[in-house]
């Protein structure tokens, strides 16, 4: 950095004194954690006295290391110390350091933990094969990091200890569930061999029925006994529509391609419900009916496995002996499939086992769970072969481009539907070793004389807690639980000092606006729960707060949910990305920082559709109790609220040039768009105070957070809503690996439009019919949960610019550009790091006879593309266009009863007439602008969409493939009159209909989208909430006019 800095033109001396400021500033440390230091010793203390050996890998360097180490007076206690400019030190994740370590202290790596805080730690105890791996989540790595490749997980550095001191025997393999890792003891039984020449097949992924185990005596039997009790109980014969619908061939003695094979239980449950509700019989006299039965039969689903090979364990033994991995990849419930394995002898055999309804898992003919598997055994995709009976099976090696894909004919499939899949095809997997090991080519040895060195211990996968099945007189190879190296996941009952008056699901804005209104009172006891991580006190906090650095949280997934539409039909069946905040502050944290409140007639809009007080002069007052502005308050800014917004200034003559351009091309100047008049082009308000982002976390959280009737919870997952009766009572959650309960006289739902109809649906409220095919007991039928979604979507125009003063050069193509940039930052925040550069922008109407504005412009002095994910590669600018009152509606939906799945998002972009139209004038609009004289010294060629799109159709197929979310999803749970079938919120008191003590407050209560970003209205909604819980008389109306325009008869 000295020698960039020196190369600029600046002086050694001043370099290093700046530096040495800006290394001193940011190494202070947090007050919170020096706290933990006393914690810290104290732990390396217990681990000395329980003769555990301590070192340390480090990429930093030695001397900052051994100052930091005196500094913290731990240094004693580390026995061997490798830092990153050690001589002979390899960079992570190399094994190198770690087997260092462990031959100079005389330890085994196999009784070795290694501890670290990034995916690069884990992966280096994975590639020194030591004991196990600890993630631990206070550094930079977040679950989603770690989790694949470290063993265990934890919050802080302290909870190692009950992990690491009860247990002396690590040399045992690996057993994965559903919920977390075991450690299970092998049974003595040698499988294992020194193959005299490698095999060119390192894993073997098989499916389970029709591939290993007959389907085609079980799920006959099943159905016909299932059809044969409910003629009994209904009188309804329904078995011919049963076999059909359940993939049954025509004489009920064969399965087919079907849902009772391919899918998963609930689903196939919840085919039969749909088929007796044809039939006449109420919804919920069907569940009764099918779960019932079902229940019943489920003893010929457990009876004993029928093999398709007479020597499977032979088949599996010879794959181990040549070196090769063994996992399973079924749809079926992990229950059934751990007993048929362990039937058959087989669970010493398996390395991996993904099953249908494990959390990680995903649908045939997806190559997810492949890719998974040989990511778990560290396994190239190309030294696979997947082995099943479906197409599913063949496709989902074909997705991840495996080595070879070999089709069984002893199943669903026929040799028609499997060969266009597989490279070959087989009648049974009775000698399926011939084609895995090629032997053909070269033979596999016997297995003799087998060395010490040569010996693995494999892998078995089952649940924690089985039993064998009843009758069954097979010799059982079932492990004994050796010990766990996650604590149990029992239920956490909260004590009295663990009852709040509220608790708020959910940091984002709404969220941290409620925190701060609702403990003003002392005697009110709130907790705040949310999903992420602080947003302070992490090395990379500065990308949250430097204004200019949002692309960087809004491009990985460290503070974001980082979701994803199903495909899109209006969009050319696009899967599109959708950023959402997962962080204190929310998607406030994300986003970037510009405020708009929407137009006056949008709340009126509100009222209108049945959310009473909920008009402009109703809402206009908490705008301005909100803010303080920086240009002062009057009829329409705040003077003295928690956030401050800032005035755009840019000297940027781009800038300028859009405004005048604007000007030129008929549209009046608005000297404030979030006041009397939207409607123009003007300078944008930014919610940046003193060169940083004022997110609702900086605003609303920071100032009240030592309070003490405030308590937070971060890095938890909600799982549901706890209910008595009608009344919810609190709040049960992941943390750890472990289920908690807490307690609460209110619950606030606060997560966003995304989060808030999950959490509600995963509680048992929502659309009845739905929630009972995923097994979910209905609390409360409210269909409009997750319905109404709406969503603001933009596309770019984007020209070259012919003289250099964009913002091209400020990435890190010109490294000395953005130290500098960062530089001046850190040290005083001015400069290009500390505004968003969106200091422009304008709304207008797209056509005359419309009201107010329905099109809005952020103007930007670059160019980027994807989401920020694509830099630009010359100088350039760009429009982002989006219309604001779209008329296609989408829908939030569960994939499954497991919080941790993301929902279904589908937005519905571009299904309307109308939306189509105007998402076309608004290219056709901004190129009118472009092409102003304001522009002319600047103007080169168009870049996007490009000389070529001219024609309706061609701009349609350009916004169909270009456009993306503006990120302003809303209205999945909306307020509205309790005559609205669809509504969800009582609009007078933000309750959830039918239900006592649960209420939701965020924008998904919204009943139509607003015209204009969604921040500040967010926590308009949130400031005007909590005066309605605490019981406070509403602010007076607003009296403040709003413009119209003369004349509906022109478009401008």
């Amino acid at each position: 950095m000295t020698k960039m800095l020196v190369g600029e033109g600046l002086k050694e001396t001043n370099v290093k004194e700046i530096l040495d400021r800006v290394w001193t500033e940011g190494n202070v440390r947090n007050p919170d954690e020096l706290k933990k230091i006393g914690e810290l010793e104290t732990l390396f203390k217990i681990l000395k006295k329980n003769n555990v050996r301590i070192a340390l890998i480090t990429s930093d360097n030695r001397k900052g290391t051994d100052e930091l180490l005196d500094e913290l007076k731990l240094t004693e206690y580390f026995e061997y110390v490798i830092c990153g400019d050690d001589p002979d030190s390899e960079p992570k994740p190399s094994p190198y350091n770690a087997l260092k370590i462990c031959k100079k202290l005389g330890v085994d790596p196999a009784d070795t933990v290694m501890v670290g805080d990034t995916k690069t730690d884990m992966l280096l105890g994975k590639s020194a094969k030591l004991g196990w791996s600890v993630g631990v989540l206070s550094g930079v790595g977040q679950i989603g990091d770690l989790l694949p490749h470290a063993d265990h997980i934890v919050e802080d550095i302290e909870d190692i200890l009950p992990i690491i001191l009860p247990f002396d025997d690590w040399q045992s393999s690996y057993v994965y569930s559903s919920n977390d890792r075991f450690l299970v003891k092998p049974k003595d039984q040698d499988h294992t061999g020194v193959p005299s020449a490698k095999s060119p097949v390192n894993l073997a992924i098989f499916d389970l029925h029709g591939t290993l185990i007959c389907i085609h005596r079980k799920y006959p039997k099943f159905v016909e006994f299932f059809c044969s009790r409910l003629k009994r109980m209904t009188g309804m014969d329904m078995l011919a529509k049963l076999t059909k619908l359940l993939g049954l061939n025509e004489d009920s003695t064969r399965m087919m391609h079907g849902v009772l094979t391919e899918g998963t239980p609930s689903e196939a449950r919840g085919v039969v419900v749909e088929a007796l509700r044809r039939e006449g019989i109420a919804y919920q006299e069907a569940i009764m009916l099918v779960n019932k039965i079902w229940k019943e039969g489920e003893f010929i689903l457990k009876s004993e496995p029928t093999p398709l090979s007479s020597n499977l364990e032979e088949t599996f033994k010879e794959l181990k002996r040549n070196g090769v991995k063994i996992a399973i990849n079924t749809g079926e419930p992990r229950e059934f499939v751990v007993l048929d394995l362990m039937n058959l002898g087989l669970t010493n055999y398996i390395d991996m086992l993904v099953c249908g309804d494990d959390p990680i898992s995903q649908a045939k003919p997806s190559g997810h769970n492949t890719l998974l598997i040989c990511n778990e055994l560290s396994v190239n995709p190309s030294k696979t072969v997947v082995v099943g009976d479906s197409v599913g099976d063949l496709q989902m090696g074909g997705s991840a481009f495996v080595m070879k894909k070999i089709g069984v004919l002893s199943g669903v499939g026929n040799e028609e539907e499997l060969k266009p899949y597989a490279d070959c095809l087989v009648p049974s997997i009775e000698n399926i070793n011939d084609i895995i090991l090629e032997k053909g080519k070269s033979e596999a040895t016997d297995g003799s004389g087998v060395s010490d060195k040569g010996r693995e211990t494999f892998s078995c996968f089952q649940k924690s807690i089985l039993s064998p099945a009843s009758g069954s007189g097979s010799q059982m190879h079932q492990p004994c639980r050796s010990f766990s190296t996650s604590r149990p996941c029992s239920v956490h009952i909260a004590s009295d000092t663990e009852r709040y008056d509220f608790i708020i699901v959910g940091a984002g804005s709404a969220g941290c606006t409620l925190a701060n209104r609702l403990t003003a009172d002392r005697n009110r006891k709130v907790l705040l729960l949310e999903a992420g991580p602080r947003d302070l006190w992490h090395w990379d906090s500065w990308k949250i707060y430097m204004p200019a650095a949002l692309m960087y949280n809004l491009c990985d997934d460290k503070y974001n949910w980082y979701y994803h539409t199903e495909p899109e039909k209006g969009m050319n069946n696009r899967v599109m990305y959708w950023p959402r905040g997962r962080v204190w502050g929310g998607s406030s944290s994300l986003n970037a920082m510009v405020y708009v409140r929407g137009h006056a007639f949008d709340y009126d809009r509100w009222e209108k559709e049945g959310a009473t007080g909920w008009s402009y002069a109703d809402c206009l007052p908490y705008f301005r109790k909100a803010q303080t502005h920086v240009l002062g308050a009057n009829d329409y800014r705040g003077g003295d609220g928690p956030l401050h917004v800032f005035r755009g200034r840019s000297k940027n003559p781009l800038c300028q040039a859009f405004l005048d351009a604007g000007v030129q091309a008929g549209y009046p100047f608005s000297d404030d768009m979030n006041g009397y008049q939207q409607e123009g082009f003007g300078w944008m308000d930014m919610t940046i105070h003193n060169g940083k982002r004022c997110s609702a976390a900086a605003a609303y959280l920071h100032p009240i957070k030592s309070r003490p009737n405030l308590s937070t919870k971060t890095n938890i997952l909600a799982r549901r809503i706890l209910f008595e009766g009608k009344r919810a009572v609190g709040i049960e959650y992941l943390k750890d690996s472990g289920v908690q309960k807490v307690y609460g006289e209110e619950i606030i739902l606060s997560g966003g439009a995304v989060n808030s109809p999950q959490l509600l649906m995963l509680s048992g409220v929502g659309n009845a019919d739905e929630l009972c095919q995923l097994d979910i007991p209905v609390v409360q039928h409210l269909p409009g949960v997750g319905e109404n979604l709406q969503d603001h979507v933009e596309v770019l125009v984007q020209q070259e610019c012919k003289q250099p003063i964009t913002l091209y050069k400020a990435q890190w193509k010109y490294p000395h550009v953005m130290i500098r940039i960062g530089l001046e930052w850190f040290l005083r925040q001015t400069g290009d790091g500390a505004t968003n550069h969106f200091e422009t922008g304008a709304f207008i109407r797209s056509e005359p006879g419309i009201e107010h504005p329905n099109v809005q412009y952020h103007f930007l002095a670059s160019i980027i593309n994807d989401h920020g994910r694509v830099s630009g590669d010359r100088h350039a600018y760009q429009a982002h266009v989006q219309i604001l009152r779209p008329t296609s509606r989408g829908y939030i939906k569960l994939k499954s009863c497991d919080p941790r799945e993301h929902p279904r998002i589908v937005p519905n972009y571009l299904t309307t007439e109308q939306d189509i139209r105007e998402m076309r004038d608004c290219i056709k609009l901004t190129r009118e602008i472009f092409q102003q004289k304001a522009f002319d010294s600047y103007r080169g060629p168009e870049l996007t969409p490009g000389k070529d799109v001219q024609s309706d159709e061609e701009i349609d197929e350009y916004n169909r493939n270009m456009s993306e979310t503006a990120y302003h999803p809303s209205c999945t749970c909306k307020m509205g009159s309790e005559s609205d079938p669809m509504a969800v919120v009582d609009p007078t008191s933000s309750r959830v209909y039918g239900l006592e003590g649960l209420r939701v407050v965020d924008a998904s209560i919204m009943p139509s989208v607003v015209s204009g970003n969604l921040n500040a209205p967010t926590i308009m909604i949130a400031e005007k909430t909590a005066d309605i819980i605490i019981g406070n008389k509403p602010l007076p109306r607003a009296s403040a006019p709003v413009y119209k325009p003369k004349s509906l008869d022109s478009q401008r």
